[in-house]
């Protein structure tokens, strides 16, 4: 019965979400395709409740690269990019700001997090030229599946399989698999492996 609610719920949001999409692919040729998709996506961020994470991700299962139908996206979370992969089972908190970033299954993203486009969006080279007008490089990052990106953390590389960032970590390097990186910038004081080692003996 509860499988049979959720596939009604969804087709419910498919439909609601279409007078949506339809003004996200004209926006596209009137301001481009990043300006209307960063448009709907902070629109969309802003519907409470389940109702609200249905809808975006209605709207996110049409507009991403890909987006799992059982995800669960929470309220004022926004995507800056369409080039965006939502694995089965992912977990995003509230006021989470998501660039271009693959998320495997079951990721757990705590609220407030930032998943950047890597660490050199800006350009600061040239000290006669302001940073907003120098090049940046925006490059795709991956959190490897069953990862748990704590509160309020900033992740600028990649995070490996079954990995653990600290709330408020900022992660500069790549975090291996079943790392756990905590600080600022983010370091491996300990695997998990190595963690569960060290209670296996006590």
């Amino acid at each position: 019965m509860r499988s049979l609610f959720k596939l009604l719920a969804s087709i419910v949001a498919a439909v609601i979400v279409s007078p949506i999409l339809c003004s996200y692919y004209c926006g596209r040729l009137i301001v481009g395709p990043q300006t209307a998709f960063q448009g709907c996506s902070q629109a969309l961020s802003l519907l409470p409740g389940l109702s609200g994470s249905y809808l975006r991700r209605a709207f996110y299962r049409r507009t991403l690269v890909s987006c799992a139908n059982d995800c669960s996206l929470g309220f004022g979370t926004i995507f800056s990019s369409p080039i965006a992969h939502v694995g089965n089972g992912v977990y995003i908190g509230a006021y989470c700001t998501i660039g271009a970033v693959t998320l495997g299954d079951d990721v757990l993203i705590g609220s407030n997090v930032s998943l950047l486009s890597g660490a050199r969006q800006h350009g600061t080279l040239r000290t006669d030229v302001p940073i907003r007008m120098q090049p940046g490089v925006f490059a795709p990052i991956t959190i490897g599946r069953g990862s748990w990106i704590g509160e309020r953390s900033v992740v600028m590389a990649d995070v490996g399989e079954h990995c653990v960032v600290g709330a408020g970590a900022v992660v500069t390097k790549p975090v291996p698999d079943f790392g756990v990186a905590v600080g600022v910038p983010a370091t491996l004081p300990v695997t998990r492996q190595e963690h569960r080692s060290a209670h296996s003996v006590q």
